[in-house]
Protein backbone atom coordinates (compact mmCIF):
# COMPACT_ATOMS: atom_id res chain seq x y z
CA UNK A 1 0.00 0.00 0.00
CA UNK A 2 1.25 3.62 -1.10
CA UNK A 3 0.42 6.93 0.41
CA UNK A 4 0.54 10.45 -0.44
CA UNK A 5 3.52 12.85 1.34
CA UNK A 6 4.71 16.16 0.74
CA UNK A 7 8.20 16.64 0.21
CA UNK A 8 10.09 19.87 1.34
CA UNK A 9 13.51 20.62 -0.10
CA UNK A 10 15.62 23.40 1.10
CA UNK A 11 19.11 24.37 -0.48
CA UNK A 12 21.48 24.99 2.57
CA UNK A 13 24.62 27.22 1.63
CA UNK A 14 28.40 26.31 2.45
CA UNK A 15 29.22 29.96 1.77
CA UNK A 16 28.04 32.86 3.32
CA UNK A 17 27.17 35.52 0.69
CA UNK A 18 30.78 37.26 1.18
CA UNK A 19 32.36 33.83 0.62
CA UNK A 20 33.34 32.52 4.10
CA UNK A 21 32.73 29.15 5.19
CA UNK A 22 29.40 28.50 6.74
CA UNK A 23 30.69 26.63 10.14
CA UNK A 24 29.56 22.98 10.38
CA UNK A 25 27.16 23.66 13.61
CA UNK A 26 24.91 25.73 11.32
CA UNK A 27 24.30 22.49 8.86
CA UNK A 28 24.26 20.47 11.95
CA UNK A 29 21.61 22.10 13.93
CA UNK A 30 19.55 22.71 11.17
CA UNK A 31 19.65 18.51 10.65
CA UNK A 32 18.75 18.71 14.38
CA UNK A 33 15.98 20.56 14.17
CA UNK A 34 14.09 19.08 11.46
CA UNK A 35 14.83 15.97 12.99
CA UNK A 36 13.18 16.81 15.77
CA UNK A 37 10.45 18.43 14.58
CA UNK A 38 9.56 15.32 12.17
CA UNK A 39 11.56 12.69 12.69
CA UNK A 40 13.74 12.39 10.05
CA UNK A 41 15.51 14.53 7.51
CA UNK A 42 17.64 13.97 4.45
CA UNK A 43 20.91 15.32 2.80
CA UNK A 44 22.78 15.08 -0.15
CA UNK A 45 26.42 15.61 0.68
CA UNK A 46 27.05 15.72 -3.24
CA UNK A 47 27.79 19.90 -3.88
CA UNK A 48 25.40 21.57 -6.09
CA UNK A 49 26.88 24.75 -7.62
CA UNK A 50 24.51 27.63 -8.46
CA UNK A 51 23.97 30.96 -10.19
CA UNK A 52 22.07 33.90 -10.08
CA UNK A 53 21.29 37.02 -9.47
CA UNK A 54 20.19 39.82 -7.17
CA UNK A 55 20.07 43.68 -7.73
CA UNK A 56 22.65 43.37 -10.34
CA UNK A 57 25.14 41.85 -8.16
CA UNK A 58 26.11 38.08 -9.20
CA UNK A 59 26.30 35.34 -6.31
CA UNK A 60 27.69 31.71 -6.71
CA UNK A 61 26.68 29.36 -3.98
CA UNK A 62 27.93 25.99 -3.51
CA UNK A 63 24.83 23.92 -1.47
CA UNK A 64 23.66 20.90 -0.48
CA UNK A 65 20.25 19.61 -0.53
CA UNK A 66 18.36 18.77 2.50
CA UNK A 67 14.60 17.37 2.52
CA UNK A 68 12.00 15.98 4.75
CA UNK A 69 8.97 13.62 3.55
CA UNK A 70 5.92 14.89 6.18
CA UNK A 71 2.20 14.78 5.81
CA UNK A 72 0.82 17.26 3.72
CA UNK A 73 -1.06 19.43 5.96
CA UNK A 74 -0.96 23.33 6.21
CA UNK A 75 0.74 23.18 9.62
CA UNK A 76 3.81 21.40 7.87
CA UNK A 77 4.07 24.29 5.18
CA UNK A 78 3.74 27.17 7.95
CA UNK A 79 6.28 25.39 9.57
CA UNK A 80 8.65 25.59 6.53
CA UNK A 81 7.83 28.75 6.35
CA UNK A 82 8.94 30.07 9.22
CA UNK A 83 11.64 27.94 9.03
CA UNK A 84 13.13 30.04 5.73
CA UNK A 85 13.22 33.14 7.55
CA UNK A 86 15.32 31.31 10.36
CA UNK A 87 17.48 29.89 7.88
CA UNK A 88 18.34 33.16 6.13
CA UNK A 89 19.03 34.83 8.94
CA UNK A 90 21.52 31.29 10.53
CA UNK A 91 23.09 31.11 7.14
CA UNK A 92 23.21 35.29 6.15
CA UNK A 93 21.62 34.84 3.67
CA UNK A 94 19.17 37.15 0.93
CA UNK A 95 17.05 34.45 0.26
CA UNK A 96 16.79 30.49 0.94
CA UNK A 97 15.60 28.15 -1.99
CA UNK A 98 13.43 25.89 -0.77
CA UNK A 99 10.46 23.84 -2.68
CA UNK A 100 7.89 21.30 -2.34
CA UNK A 101 5.81 18.83 -4.44
CA UNK A 102 3.79 15.94 -3.44
CA UNK A 103 5.68 12.39 -3.98
CA UNK A 104 4.00 8.97 -3.35
CA UNK A 105 5.89 6.49 -0.33
CA UNK A 106 5.37 3.08 -1.88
Amino acid sequence: MSRMVRRFEVLLPLRFNDGTAVPDNAITDTLLELEQQFGAVSCDTQTIRGQWRHENQSYRDDLIRVYVDADDEPKNRQYFVECKERLKIRFQQIDIWMTTYLIEVM
